[in-house]
């Protein structure tokens, strides 16, 4: 499986590449959301983890731009976030297409649940 993680915080994004090196699969780790979105439109990916909290370019300046450039993409992507979002604002992001909405922190199981939804946890 072919992993994106799109997060801005380096101490994060080295706890998810930790997590899933474990399980040896093949992921990408990006500190910015502009070259994050780049990979994810020139790369193929199964999964794409993406923070909604990023400075100069946030989660949601991600998904427009994927919707338009790459529409197909946006059911692989979840989102793992410390955003507080309502429940309105969570159902706007599921109607756009995406996976799911995880929120920070997050568990092991949680994001593994993500990657293997098979397993049953």
């Amino acid at each position: 499986m072919k992993i994106l993680h799109v997060e801005d915080t380096p101490e994060i994004s080295k706890i998810f590449a930790d997590i899933l090196s474990t399980k040896n699969y093949d992921f990408d780790s990006i500190l910015d959301g502009r070259a994050g979105l780049e990979l994810a439109i020139y790369k193929e990916y199964d999964l794409i983890l993406l923070d909604m909290c990023m400075p100069k370019y946030s989660g949601v300046d991600f998904l427009l731009d994927l919707k338009s450039r790459k529409p197909s993409e946006l059911s692989k992507v979840v989102i793992v976030s410390g955003l507080s979002m309502s429940s309105i604002q969570e159902q706007e992001l599921l109607n756009l297409g995406i996976r799911s909405v995880l929120r920070k922190p997050i568990s092991v199981q949680s994001l593994l649940s993500q990657v293997e939804p098979e397993i049953a946890f």
